[in-house]
């Protein structure tokens, strides 16, 4: 049955406590399926940075289900100081929503702890999309810490969010799909998430520099299939981790957006739910 909330922007939040005793806040949009989609955001993110049209895009033919990871927004607990922690917290997740299969839709950071989870649970995903992401260990991933701090005192300065500098390109196109996109952000005027804390962010750049720094997984043991999505002008998670992932996945299809930046996903929201339909679909 079809829930009466037919926009990202209007869902209410709900709770659900897992067995290590966290209680996640979620958002759930769209028909209720034997099967959904597992929305694994980025750094720093709460629900409220959700892109409403990419939400409301896959919940014509999918149930999507985004949430805050532990200690984030309005989740409870403290932080979780390494990626694989933030995993075994999704899959604690998971599990309490009772799922015993489910697909993944995983953005930036979302996808360093989607490629954790399929690791500790290799039989729970039937598909991923693996967004604007890289490898455990891959070329420029430690590199995060220090671009983001720059864009921070760039937006700062310049009294514009990090994410018009982190996410886009400097390009005219890129420009105005920032705007775009930081601007459906605020399309939820009710019942916004509590707001990402400092002290948050600096937990999860220390987990992404630690991660950036280890060993490299052996991809080549997940069949599933993958689709690996990315802007070719990628700062943040430089672009060439898309096309070493979709090498090293067996059963992996690439796409690569011209002219955009790590949101190229946001940029090209469009085009971008007509491909993951069609990719969750068959």
């Amino acid at each position: 049955m079809a829930t009466q909330y037919s926009t990202y922007a209007t869902i209410p939040t709900q709770f659900v406590t897992s067995a290590n005793r966290i209680k996640f806040a979620y958002r759930r949009l769209g028909a209720k399926k034997e099967i959904p989609i597992i929305y694994f955001n980025h750094l720093a993110a709460n629900l409220d940075n959700c892109d409403p049209r990419i939400m409301d895009g896959m919940a014509t033919q999918h149930e999507i289900i985004s949430f805050d990871y532990r200690g984030v927004g309005s989740t409870s607990g403290d932080d979780a100081k390494s990626i694989q922690d933030m995993a075994k917290d999704c899959l604690a997740f998971i599990k309490a929503l009772g799922y015993p299969k489910v697909n993944i839709l995983a953005f930036s950071m979302g996808g360093f702890i989607s490629q954790e989870l399929m690791a500790m649970e290799p039989s729970l995903v039937r598909k991923i999309i693996l967004a604007g992401t890289g490898p455990r260990g891959g070329k420029g991933v430690s590199d995060v810490v220090k671009l983001t701090y720059r864009d921070i005192v760039k937006g700062y300065l310049t009294f514009v969010d990090p994410k018009f500098y982190l996410f886009f390109t400097s390009t005219k196109n890129g420009k105005t799909a920032a705007r775009d996109f930081l601007k459906r952000l605020k399309e939820r005027t009710v019942n916004r998430d509590t707001p990402v804390k400092i002290k948050t962010l600096q937990t999860q750049l220390k987990a992404i520099s630690k991660w950036g720094y280890e060993e490299p997984a052996d991809l080549s043991k997940f069949t599933l299939p993958v689709l690996v999505i990315n802007g070719d002008n990628d700062r943040m998670v430089p672009t060439p981790n898309s096309y070493d992932m979709a090498e090293r996945f067996p059963n992996a299809q690439l796409h690569i957006y011209e002219e955009a930046g790590h949101g190229a996903v946001f940029q090209h929201h469009d085009d971008f739910v007509k491909r993951a339909l069609t990719f969750f679909a068959c």
